[in-house]
């Protein structure tokens, strides 16, 4: 009698089927990877209320914010998420409105509208997001892993701050608008283009590691733009380290949302336009059929009569040329001058684009997401009512950006190692590569 079914596994066996599973994840469906991305959320949730119980059983408060099982926690773990979610969009769900006791209020509060101050900064915080989601994943569908967005946006910021502050006295009112502001636009894409194109020649012509040129190229942003300023751009009259003020109609008209707030609808506008031409330069071009398939498939694309070393350039000038735009946006939104210590945007860039599937059209939702993650951070922290650290808060988002983000990235990292069929490896409209029958 054969006993073959009662032997364990064999590591083959298991190989065999991580390498199933993998190659599952990377045809997922555009549905599939949307409740994957569902779940994870919510798990990160869950794993966070267990962190957040903890933290606040080991801290010492006056009176427990929550008792569960006869037991007092000083944090409130549905409070805090509320606050991280909701209060990033100003608080819109009426605290009356409460069905699964058979309260049935409106369900939002009375005068809230989505053109309050909280929504402006989710808002504005979405757009540079989306500039720099679109940067780094242009160059991800190239099969170039540019790391230098943040130093491209840097660039891109105090570049086209310096040429508007040259211009801009001769223009004024409207007219200065309509010339100032694209003109503003068009030389952050010239200086953050140029100086993607640097690590972008660099491994083309002289085979350089792009993630090591892109990192120290941070560096050199960063500094010579903290020496420019320090030493010669420097605002006079302020003790910050600052160029001048641009002047007031040097920005994008508010229009709907109030002076005082930071974001513009045309300026989000503008920024969906620009997405919808970069996926139509992707996706129904010849460069971009070249660029997609260097990504996949570099020396097919060679064979093919592909210039590898030119899209290389081109795809890092354009990476570098929308980091360049999202530095300018950052400037005309938030401060309406250049200030040394910009924000990590490049950075939260690459997890946004990750999300996205570097899918240019994903990109908007997943920059959404991050804009409330970040927006909920300062509403936590401005409401006397949660009084819990700062870096816990860090931990949070942290939590729920790597659940998200994590099968995405494993469904990326598979399209490149996973062993799949010939007729699996066409080219995605997604970046991916197409399955078979399951993506029907």
């Amino acid at each position: 009698m054969s006993d073959t079914g009662d032997q364990p596994k064999s590591g083959t066996d298991w190989s065999e089927r991580a390498r199933i599973a993998l190659d599952r994840l990377v045809r997922a469906s555009g549905t599939e990877r949307l409740l994957i991305s569902l779940a994870a959320l919510v798990l990160s949730l869950l794993v966070g209320t267990v962190i957040i119980l903890a933290a606040g059983r080991t801290a010492t408060c006056q009176q427990a914010a929550v008792v569960y099982f006869d037991t007092g926690f000083c944090y409130d773990p549905a409070r805090i998420f509320d606050r991280l979610f909701l209060g990033a969009l100003g608080n819109p769900i009426n605290p009356l409105f409460d069905p699964l006791h058979g309260q049935w209020a409106a369900p939002f509060r009375e005068g809230w509208t989505p053109f309050n101050a909280r929504m402006g900064d989710t808002l504005a915080e979405t757009t540079v997001l989306v500039f720099t989601g679109l940067s780094v994943a242009v160059a991800f569908r190239a099969g170039i892993f540019n790391i230098g967005t943040q130093g491209q946006l840097v660039v891109g910021a105090l570049g086209s701050t310096l040429a508007m502050l040259a211009v801009a006295p001769a223009f004024s009112g409207l007219v200065g608008t309509l010339v100032v502001v694209p003109f503003g636009l068009a030389m952050g894409a010239l200086f953050g283009g140029l100086y993607g194109a640097i690590p972008g020649a660099l491994k083309a012509y002289a085979d350089a590691n792009e993630v090591i040129t892109t990192i120290m190229l941070n560096f050199v942003a960063t500094f010579s733009a903290l020496y420019l300023v320090q030493n010669h751009f420097k605002d006079p009259e302020s003790p910050a380290t600052k160029t001048r003020d641009l002047p007031a109609f040097a920005d994008f008209p508010k229009l709907v949302y109030a002076p005082s707030d930071e974001f513009s609808v045309l300026a989000f506008a503008f920024a969906l336009v620009v997405l919808v031409g970069v996926y139509l330069l992707l996706e129904r071009t010849s460069f971009g059929y070249d660029l997609r398939t260097s990504g996949i498939q570099p020396e097919a694309a060679e064979y093919g009569g592909v210039d590898a070393a030119k899209t290389i350039v081109a795809s890092m000038s354009l990476s570098g040329a929308l980091g360049g735009i999202a530095g300018t946006v950052y400037v005309f939104m938030f401060f309406g001058y250049f200030q040394t210590g910009v924000p990590a945007y490049g950075f939260d860039g690459i997890t946004v684009a990750i999300l996205a599937g570097n899918n240019p059209l994903g990109v908007v939702p997943s920059a959404f997401l991050f804009g409330i993650l970040k927006s909920g951070t300062i509403s936590i922290q401005t409401d006397p009512n949660i009084d819990i650290p700062v870096q816990l808060v860090g931990v949070l988002r942290g939590l729920i950006i790597l659940f998200v983000a994590m099968p995405e990235f494993f469904r990326l990292l598979g399209g490149r190692f996973a062993s799949l069929s010939p007729r699996d490896r066409a080219v995605a409209t997604d970046g991916g590569v197409r399955g078979g029958e399951d993506d029907e």
